[in-house]
């Protein structure tokens, strides 16, 4: 028993969660939507006919169009015949429909790949490949999948050979690429060289043989592969077993064991069975040896054993419970989507090389802040135990596609090359950090100069990833106030190399030179706000928000960035105390929700809670200027419960007066109210009220007449709309402040230092 529970009660429990996941909410993992109206017959005649019939003329006359008018050049399809189902065996086509649309689901999560996924009867593989071939108006790349070996062989070489579009056997090819990428980066741990190791293999299928010609396409000589099966080592001569692709790495003419060839081995790859590899074999291998135990769902041999008599071991395993797991999702969506982007005809061995560099380099890189909330357990530092990246990194799609992309391109089998690779790998990251497009304006005007950029909390680990990219995004110099033992240890935990004194600066509350420096000057500030000498000191010991302000006040800083941890109008009293002077003061929050249609801005969620008209407009003018930072026209949206003067409640007349105040000020921007959010955002509804408003289209504005309805939409947005929240924006403050809320990322951090690292003369 463990936890209280049997063995065979866990067991059920999780074999009938598996198939509740399956049947509910309704069955199976995919379904087909459409990405156009079809609200009305004019929809239809255009879908449809007559107007179908132009894109089918188009595309009659140029081919190479069907990529602009439908779906193919995103669309590709899951084929098998399910005859060597991963863990499962020879479980026919049918059976196998589950696996191929857990691929599918793969596919679009991780690259935003449509797929089809097709299981044939066909056991055949010549009249398999045939039916493959057929299917090549349909899709832009085939993945074949799961079929047994050596048919796996002759039915992609057959598909090759006929088809104009990428054929990619994954069990083979994408097994082999995450296979070359730990192989590459365990051998820099290890110090050792492709062209000088001894390789031992167990497994003569088709992963095992694709990675056997991975290697030595990266550098291993062939007389330094030794290639065994369930009949013993693949020897010249032998004929039990054997297939024309084992027959290519044959060794002597003797047969011999795994236990007679393992001896003095650099590298074990086991793509077989369970127990295959003994502990008693492992000390045999070459010092600091390298064991790929990847059979699944028991490897060859389990890490435990292997570090008992070789503990400086390098080991991964298919398995998701242990480090350096080799799994095909690191590879298969993202060699598709680079494939897919420039129309490639095929995936060859140069793409497949620059997918390898790709992963590897990721892993020597420090690892994402994503990847580290998504595996919080691990510690994600390269070296033994993170020789590859884990597959919820966002920086795959942009890092691999791109070199894939670029591969194909050089080798010349891409029909649509891509003029600007880094414009289409910054879309590529777009695509995963949903703030990434919209934020490259800012990121841009904040390299014009290099800001001081100072953390209040700088010993929180979300800080410190930011603080780490911007050394690598920007020209801000980040500093953090946290003591260095303390942020020390945390960056060593996180796997970042930035070390406090060497790489960022350190203001330690604890121990600062400065202190005497920091607390006068506070007491100078507030002397007659009743904060005595006593009282500033210890505001100087404990309180980070009032170091950054007064590093700030005094020029060491720029700008400062607080409100990790803590209530907003906490900090928000530390900072009106010390910079809310010479005409500064704190105007209202704006926060810009990324939303799957567009970015939509919300004003002001924090700062005043019932404000006054001279305050609205003032946010009104705030959230124009800021809007304009981001390269887009502002709309606002003056929003109450209010219809155009329909209601006369305290929060219309605000408006109403705000509205007159803004009239008053003649600003060089579009706004109107009061109005409800439906009608700011819809133009029709709008019309109905008010035909000929001064607003066109909707807006991307919505300013209220509180903090409890501004901060309401804001976490609907959030929670409800899956927004993305790049904020709050400090508005007032001249850009020297901005409070964050507790649940900010790492992602977040680094677009609000960002927009902190802008000058202000920059944008107004």
């Amino acid at each position: 028993m463990e936890d209280g529970k049997p063995a065979d009660t866990r067991q059920d429990n999780a074999r009938q969660a598996a198939l509740d996941y399956h049947e509910f909410p309704k069955p199976g993992k995919l379904e087909i939507r459409a990405t156009k109206p079809l609200a009305n017959g004019r929809d239809l005649s255009r879908a449809y006919s007559p107007g179908v019939a132009e894109a089918c003329l188009e595309i009659k006359a140029d081919p190479a169009t069907a990529s602009r008018y439908t779906a193919r050049g995103n669309l590709v399809a899951v084929v098998s015949n399910g005859t060597a189902v991963l863990g499962l065996g020879n479980i026919g086509a049918l059976a196998s429909k589950p696996v191929m649309e857990g691929k599918a689901v793969l596919f679009k999560k991780f690259a935003n790949i449509d797929c089809f996924d097709i299981e044939l009867n066909e056991p055949d593989p010549v009249k398999l490949a045939e039916i493959v071939c057929a299917l090549e108006p349909t899709f832009g790349a085939i993945n074949l999948e799961d079929i047994k070996a050596p048919d796996c062989f002759i039915v992609e070489k057959l598909c090759r050979e006929r088809m104009n579009i990428p054929v990619f056997h994954d069990d083979q090819h994408g097994t082999a690429i995450v296979v070359g990428a730990a192989a590459t980066n365990a051998l820099i741990v290890a110090g050792k060289r492709f062209e000088d190791i001894k390789v031992v293999s167990t497994g003569g299928g088709a992963a095992g043989i694709a990675c056997l010609n991975m290697l030595l396409n990266l550098g291993v000589k062939r007389e330094n592969v030794w290639l065994c099966d369930l009949a013993g080592l693949v020897y010249n001569g032998r004929t039990d077993q054997m297939t024309d692709q084992k027959a290519a790495f044959a060794q002597g003419t003797t047969p011999a064991t795994l236990a007679d060839v393992i001896e003095g081995a650099d590298l074990f790859l086991g793509l077989s069975g369970p127990g295959v590899l003994t502990p008693e074999m492992v000390a045999k291998m070459a010092p600091r040896p390298i064991v790929f135990a990847l059979a699944n769902p028991t490897p060859e041999i389990l890490p435990d054993q292997v570090r008992a008599v070789a503990p400086d071991a390098i080991i991964a395993t298919g398995r998701s419970d242990f480090p350096n797991q080799v799994n095909n999702v690191l590879c298969f969506p993202f060699i598709f989507r680079g494939a897919l982007d420039v129309g490639a005809t095929e995936i060859n061995k140069r793409m497949e090389i620059a997918c390898i560099e790709g992963i590897a380099a990721l892993a020597r890189a420090t690892t994402s802040a994503e990847a580290a909330a998504a595996y919080s357990a691990e510690k994600l530092s390269f070296g033994a135990d993170y020789l590859i990246p884990k597959p919820f990194d966002p920086r795959l799609i942009g890092v691999v596609a791109s070199a894939v992309a670029r591969a194909a391109m050089e080798s010349g089998v891409a029909t649509r090359p891509i003029e600007d690779l880094d414009a289409y790998k910054h879309k590529l990251d777009g695509s995963v950090f949903k703030s990434a497009l919209i934020m490259r304006p800012v990121f841009e005007a904040s390299k014009v100069a290099a800001r001081t950029i100072v953390f209040a909390e700088g010993e929180d680990e979300r800080v410190l990833r930011a603080a780490h990219a911007m050394m690598e995004e920007t020209n801000d110099i980040p500093v953090l106030i946290g003591r260095p033992e303390v942020v020390e240890m945390r960056c060593e935990r996180a796997g970042l190399p930035i070390r406090p004194g060497r790489d960022v600066h350190l203001v330690n509350p604890e121990n600062d030179p400065r202190y005497r420096d920091y607390w006068g000057t506070y007491h100078d500030l507030m002397a007659r706000r009743g904060v005595s000498p006593d009282i500033a000191r210890a505001v100087m010991r404990t309180n980070t928000t009032a170091i950054a302000a007064v590093m700030v006040h005094r020029g060491e800083a720029d700008s400062m960035i607080c409100g990790t941890f803590g209530q907003y109008h906490w900090h928000l009293n530390y900072i009106r105390q010390v910079l809310a002077r010479d005409g500064l003061h704190p105007v209202g929050a704006l926060s810009l929700m990324i939303l799957e249609d567009g970015p939509l801005f919300i004003a002001d969620t924090q700062v005043n809670p019932e404000p006054t008209p001279e305050q609205i407009r003032d946010t009104v003018i705030g959230a124009a200027r800021h809007v304009r930072r981001f390269g887009l026209t502002p709309k606002i949206a003056l929003c109450t419960q209010s219809q155009f003067g329909n209601m006369d409640n305290s929060a219309a007349q605000r408006m109403r007066a705000a509205l007159e105040l803004l009239d008053a000020r003649e600003p060089d921007f579009c706004y109107e109210g009061e109005m409800n959010v439906d009608s700011a955002l819809d133009q029709s509804l709008r019309d109905r009220l008010l035909p000929g408003s001064r607003m066109e289209g909707a807006a991307n504005v919505l300013v209220f007449a509180s903090t409890d309805a501004a901060a309401a939409t804001r976490n609907i947005l959030k929670m409800k709309a899956n927004g993305l929240e790049v904020g709050p924006i400090l508005m007032g403050m001249g850009n020297k402040a901005h409070i964050v809320t507790n649940a900010i990322t790492a992602r977040g951090l680094l677009n609000i230092s960002a927009l902190a690292g802008t000058p202000v003369a920059h944008y107004g």
